[in-house]
């Protein structure tokens, strides 16, 4: 196991950005930025023995500083949507940039955390981030300190942890918007991928996005992914939710969520017989297909387009500040934020 730091440029203020290489004894290599921290490459070995860069990235980090895919990098301090961008702590109204229509969409595309330097620390296996936000950053409460710590095991597992501690209550609901292509990054669509999730339920959506309230079974409906099935199978189904998004772009329940760590999803990619199989102890998570996806830029001069890459975003249920039934996404004082979320790859 190593770790390396390579220098990689600086931010339109100077500041230096290092790309971060994390090897296991097998040759799996990641490569993570403290701009963002993002992920930029996941190297492994398809079934011929060949290693391919399996996320969607920029070739040169400046591509990092629009993003507007939010390709990679830690989306804080809250992910996914808040209708009507504002939400309620004890009675105290707080409100957000309205990004997304009249609602909020991963807080704030100019000045989020995925557009931020994080402190780095490295040990022989894995590197923590450290990015420290105040009380008011951002129109939230609390002074907060965040943590994500990638760490590469040798049996080919990618391991996110993330922790926080505020002290006042406040909103946090983070995740990883990586795009992942287990064909290679610049293999073109996705659609061909298998994939197979332990998700009776999910949380439907309106007009926006916005998850109505309800959790409802996938039984019957294209998101049923409790078998496994090709992605574009069902993409294009003539089905209300599947018209709202546009395609996939929803929020699945992961079966039994308690806290504890579950694999809620696999997926393979037929071509190069690469798995990538899931687990998070959060309750929840958003599949996107890239519907919208279009980045210019990428690694080895690759212009992504739709459905070039797909997500798996864990979380809490979108827009769970304001829906009493979802989880609690309010953490401070007696409730520090400590998730994990894992990527193996087979």
């Amino acid at each position: 196991m190593s770790v390396k730091r390579e220098f990689l440029g600086e931010t339109k203020t100077g500041a230096p950005i290092y790309g971060y290489h994390l090897t296991n004894s097998s040759g799996m290599e990641v490569c993570v930025l403290n701009y963002g921290a993002a992920i930029r490459n996941i190297f492994v070995f398809d079934k011929n023995g060949e290693k391919k860069d399996v996320v969607l990235g920029y070739e040169d980090v400046s591509g990092y500083f629009d993003n507007d895919c939010f390709l990679g990098i830690v989306v804080g301090p809250s992910a996914n949507r808040v209708a009507n961008a504002a939400y309620s702590i004890d009675g105290k109204i707080f409100t957000m940039e309205k990004n997304d229509g009249p609602n909020n969409l991963h807080t704030d595309m100019e000045n989020g955390f995925h557009k931020r330097i994080w402190e780095a620390s490295e040990t022989e296996d894995s590197v923590t981030f450290t990015l420290k936000a105040e009380d008011g950053d951002l129109g939230f409460s609390g002074n907060r300190v965040f943590t994500v710590t990638y760490t590469l095991s040798n049996d080919n597992a990618l391991s996110l942890h993330y922790h926080a501690t505020s002290d006042k209550k406040s909103l946090m609901n983070l995740t990883n918007h990586c795009y992942f292509n287990l064909g290679g990054h610049n293999s073109g669509s996705i659609l061909d991928h298998v994939a197979q999730f332990n998700a009776e339920k999910t949380t439907p959506v309106r007009e926006g996005l916005i998850p109505t309230g309800e959790i409802k079974s996938v039984e019957g409906t294209p998101l049923d992914f409790r078998q496994a099935k090709p992605i574009g199978k069902d993409i294009n189904s003539d089905d209300e939710q599947i018209k709202i998004a546009g395609g996939f772009d929803h929020n699945f329940c992961v079966d039994g969520a308690d806290g504890t760590r579950r694999i809620f999803a696999t997926v393979t990619c037929p071509e190069t017989g690469i798995t990538m199989q899931c687990s998070t102890t959060l309750p929840a998570f958003q599949f996107y297909a890239g519907n919208f996806l279009k980045a210019e830029g990428g690694k080895e001069g690759a212009v992504y387009k739709e459905r070039d890459g797909f997500c798996l975003e864990t979380q809490i249920h979108p827009n769970a500040v304001n829906q009493k039934e979802f989880p609690d996404c309010i953490f401070g004082p007696e409730r520090e934020y400590d998730t994990t979320t894992v990527y193996r790859f087979m």
